[in-house]
């Protein structure tokens, strides 16, 4: 099936108000003058599909923000329609998602004004983002910090819904305090729910894995075998919404019973959410108004790991995309779910996948997944009265259990040990407190990267007295301390002092605080009667002009080579 290309095209070179400035802007003009009937079906199918995945999700992650179900639909279908307009990839699909409605939860501690609040704030940090083009930010969070978060946050978010399979109430939100609550209080766990959390755990792994069983579909098989194949198929994909369905019916029929066996989610509003805007200050407990502005100063500084959720959301499927115009289509995103209540959403994980698997072919998918969800918030919220919280813990279980990639651990101490520093640092943090992980984490990839800077790896060759030293990497201020200690160790301090050639073919990089180090000392070697050489070095990469080494030559008297020839 031939796909409609979407990627950002660079606008370098164009007119600011030309058509292509416009299609970089707007990427559906990209790919809606070409559609094909084809995809409509494609599109629709795949719609359906994680739509019906979203409803249930969307229910159980507002649970995890600590806000009312209905919250969690008010969030679910703007995406749908802002991505189809502004989005680079036809499988991304944006949304509420584990992650982030922890992080949500950690800002604004489940109250639902502070979280549209929230939502809105986040949109225009994103979009401003986007706008300057700061989507290279994304370069400075590593694989091991990303991933110690989101293992973190997995374990986190996993056994938060412990208690709401033991059907327990009241429970700290802090981590530790919630571990330990939580064993302690297991004897006052409800039989009944403690019965159908495990039997929907049960079966959404049991699914899940008839699902992973199947294979591929390039083999061969018979006509009825392929039939069964996709019934189960789609089954399985739809998983979360059938156990949510039939849990939903057992405890409405033990209700009408008058049995109350199971906690139940309870009254939601219903109809769709007003389209009004968000609120622009706060009160506290004590009856103090907080400005706009003082919300700003405030929640600016607590949202870096809701910026890092988006930015470790970006999503690559065969093709690449943009990195800025993904953080827009996030950003207004944002903005406009504010003014229908909606709490912070990104991009998910599992319902791309399910996007992609389905065979999506552009974002246009996202449009039914949104009618989806309005549907279910005009005509189905009386129906949620009856989900039981412990369906809904299983199904965030099993949504967060495959972020805990333990086999990472392994594949890092096989490539490179220093890398588990900021990965346990980050992972460990973070069951502290999710912002202290991420800046833990990003502080200390930054410290071995600027170890590295600073202490670069010098080989050294003694040759008939000469002693031949090649740098491997960059030379800039930080490293420059270590360079002259090494030289002065290696050749001013011995008895007698060397010469010194110093291979600059790798150096690609070089600055003024190492030019002034070099100077002093080529003056130290002249007094000690021996050479100091620059071997190999390429002035044309290292963006410096050569009078610079001309002034150093003519003063003191050495010749800076390249190569075999004189570089002036």
């Amino acid at each position: 099936m031939d796909q409609p290309l979407l990627g950002r095209v660079s606008a370098a070179g164009r007119g600011c108000c030309s058509y292509s400035t416009l299609k970089a802007w707007l990427p559906i003009l990209s790919w809606l003058p070409r559609y094909k009937l084809k995809w409509l079906k494609m599109d629709l199918l795949a719609g359906l599909t994680v739509g019906l995945t979203t409803v249930p999700q969307a229910l159980a992650y507002a649970e995890v923000a600590g806000l009312p179900v209905q919250y969690g639909l008010y969030s679910a279908f703007m995406g749908g329609f802002i991505y189809t307009l502004l989005g680079t990839s036809k499988d991304v699909t944006l949304g509420p998602t584990a992650i982030m409605s922890l992080l949500c939860f950690s800002v604004v501690g489940g109250q639902p004004h502070r979280a549209v609040l929230l939502s809105l704030l986040c949109g225009l940090i994103q979009a401003v983002m986007a706008l300057l083009r700061l989507g290279f930010l994304l370069d400075f969070i590593s694989f091991p910090v990303i991933k110690g978060f989101t293992c973190a946050a997995a374990v986190t978010i996993g056994f938060g819904q412990v208690k709401n399979i033991l059907g327990l109430q009241g429970i700290p939100q802090e981590f530790f305090l919630e571990v330990y609550y939580t064993f302690y209080r297991i004897p006052e766990a409800r039989i009944g729910d403690v019965v159908l959390g495990l039997l929907c755990l049960g079966l959404l792994i049991m699914l899940l894995f008839m699902k992973a069983s199947l294979g591929s579909d390039e083999a061969p098989y018979s006509s009825c075998s392929r039939v069964a194949r996709k019934l189960v198929w789609t089954v399985a994909t739809m998983r979360n919404s059938l156990v949510v369905l039939a849990a939903s019916f057992i405890a409405f029929s033990w209700d009408a019973y008058g049995y109350h066996v199971f906690t139940i989610t309870g009254k939601t509003s219903p109809g769709l959410p007003p389209f009004t805007p968000p609120p622009t200050t706060d009160t506290t407990a004590n009856g103090t108004v907080v400005s706009f502005g003082e919300i700003v100063e405030v929640r600016s500084r607590e949202m870096l790991p809701l910026r890092t959720s988006c930015f470790s959301s970006a999503s690559q499927n065969d093709y690449r995309i943009d990195a800025n115009q993904e953080l827009l289509a996030i950003g207004v995103t944002n903005i406009m779910g504010s003014f229908v209540s909606a709490y912070p959403v990104t991009g998910s994980f599992g319902r791309t996948a399910v996007n992609s698997q389905t065979g999506v072919c552009t974002p246009a998918g996202g449009i039914v997944t949104s009618v989806i969800v309005l549907l279910s918030l005009a005509f189905l919220m009386p129906v949620f009265y009856y989900i039981p919280k412990a369906s809904l813990a299983a199904v965030i279980i099993c949504a967060v259990a495959p972020m805990v990639d333990y086999q990472v651990v392994a594949k890092m101490w096989r490539i490179r040990k220093l890398d588990l520093l900021p990965f346990l640092v980050t992972f460990l943090m973070s069951f502290w407190q999710v912002q202290y992980g991420i800046l833990g984490g990003v502080a200390a990839s930054g410290a071995m990267l600027l170890y590295n800077i600073a202490r670069p790896r010098i080989e050294q060759v003694s040759d008939h007295g000469v002693l031949v030293m090649e740098c491997d990497s960059g030379l800039s201020f930080p490293a420059t301390e270590y360079l002259s200690h090494v030289i002065h160790t290696q050749a001013l301090q011995a008895s007698p002092p060397r010469s010194v050639v110093l291979d600059c073919h790798h150096v690609s990089t070089i600055d003024y605080s190492v030019i002034s180090e070099l100077r002093d000392l080529l003056r130290q070697f002249k007094l000690r009667e021996v050479h100091l050489v620059f071997s190999r070095l390429q002035v044309q990469h290292i963006g410096l002009r050569n009078d610079t080494f001309v002034h150093l030559k003519f003063q003191n008297k050495y010749k800076f080579l390249c190569g075999a020839k004189l570089h002036f």
